[in-house]
């Protein structure tokens, strides 16, 4: 045989190894115990791997009473890749029979990679204490004091403990801390929650006199002390007090464009007249997602009745292109049909150079009701979500009851 015809036959040999590797590992379905590694800490979460209408993959976050579905799960020879819901983030592993061994990538920003591992076939949250442990009930109302050097933060914990486990949130002047599930490990309560953005790990031990002494850790770097004593009527700053106008103003004013790039403003045709709802946001936000599940809803039973809905979009970068890339995601994710307009970005120093009429941006989500004769009417901070409970049925009762008094014929005024 001549050169040129062995040569011939090295590369197919060749081409037939590269197609081998190519073949998909077969991702297994079912449970996993996945941990996101923070701080030299194990963040535990619980990862559930179905097959999809096309024979492929989806998967979903499981954190307490919540199952976020994630629907971008691929498989490239031994890689699994799953886009995380609305979120800019990647869960990139390698597929080792039982075993997924990667990292948790922000691809927002710049070097944000947090090692990655799950297990096939757990289902428990935190590593289970000794047989027979007289486990102390964290079961409870507490008035929560987050402490960050010289700083403290005011919450609310609540907490219902089963067993050795438990589930439960907190709720500050800002948001809630979504689902929180764990378990009482050798006296000490672990708790965490992954939402596909932030990652949420808290510890706590009891002392004699019942008080609670925690730390919390979010993602790479922030960690800070917690104590909470039981209440059962736990307070916090009033949600409606925090962001105001400033003195001379009665009304907000903007033009945004939209993901299109045409200009909205306030002042448009679809808008006179009518109640609005402005909702400060953006799509990193877990609150956010959480406040737009509840409006999408909402708005497409009310819509008919004089109202509209405009979200204003504070994302990580202050790229058109990118910020109208990532609002049509979450608006196809959700199936929204309100609008949305690029605001800015989510530093809240530059959001509140947005709208100067504002006292400040405190936080995101915040929601702006607006009255017919296009007066502000109430600013509401923060969102609280359905992982609160009581607090969340509470809340959307208020919520009604402001648009209800607002579409009123014979208001004057809320404040």
């Amino acid at each position: 045989m001549n050169r040129i015809g062995i040569g011939l036959l090295a590369i197919a040999g060749l081409a037939g190894c590269f197609a081998k590797k190519e073949t998909s590992a077969s991702l297994k379905v079912g449970p996993w115990r996945a941990i996101v590694e923070i701080q030299g800490q194990e963040l535990p979460f619980n990862l559930e791997i179905v097959k999809d209408s096309t024979n492929g993959y989806d998967a979903y976050l499981r954190n307490a009473g919540e199952r976020l579905l994630l629907d971008e799960v691929t498989v490239d020879g031994d890689i699994v890749s799953i886009g995380l819901h609305v979120f800019d983030a990647t869960i990139k592993a390698e597929i080792k029979g039982d075993v997924l061994e990667g990292q948790f990538i922000k691809n927002f920003e710049s070097d944000y990679k947090l090692p990655f591992r799950a297990k096939y076939g757990k289902t428990n949250r935190f590593e289970r204490g000794k047989a027979g442990d007289n486990a102390p009930d964290f079961t409870g109302k507490y008035a929560v004091t987050f402490v960050h050097e010289s700083d403290t933060t005011p919450a609310i914990g609540v907490f219902e403990q089963i067993g050795d486990s438990a589930t439960g949130t907190f709720l500050t002047p800002t948001g809630d801390y979504r689902y929180l599930e764990g378990n009482v490990v050798n006296g000490m309560l672990h708790m965490s929650t992954f939402d596909g953005n932030h990652s949420y790990l808290f510890t706590a031990t009891m002392q004699p006199d019942g008080t609670l002494k925690g730390r919390y850790y979010s993602g790479k770097a922030w960690n800070e002390d917690w104590i909470a004593i039981k209440s059962e009527n736990p307070t916090m700053p009033d949600a409606e007090k925090l962001t105001y106008l400033k003195e001379g103003y009665d009304r907000i004013s903007f033009s945004f464009p939209d993901v299109t790039g045409k200009k909205v403003s306030l002042t448009d045709e679809k808008y006179r007249n009518k109640v609005v709802i402005l909702q400060l946001f953006g799509t990193w936000c877990p609150n956010c997602m959480d406040e737009t599940r509840f409006l999408k809803p909402w708005y497409d039973t009310n819509k008919d009745r004089g109202v509209e809905i405009i979200g204003l979009a504070y994302e990580r970068k202050a790229d058109f292109d990118y910020a109208s890339g990532r609002i049509k995601k979450m608006m196809e994710k959700f199936d929204v049909d309100y609008d949305f307009v690029i605001a800015g970005t989510h530093d809240k120093a530059k959001a509140s150079e947005t709208l100067p009429m504002l006292n400040k941006v405190v936080a995101f989500p915040t929601t702006i009701f607006i009255g017919k004769d296009g007066k502000v009417k109430k600013i509401h901070t923060g969102f609280t979500g359905p992982g609160t409970g009581k607090y969340y049925d509470e809340f959307i009762q208020h919520f009604n009851e402001t648009v209800n008094e607002l579409l009123s014929e014979n208001y004057t005024s809320i404040n």
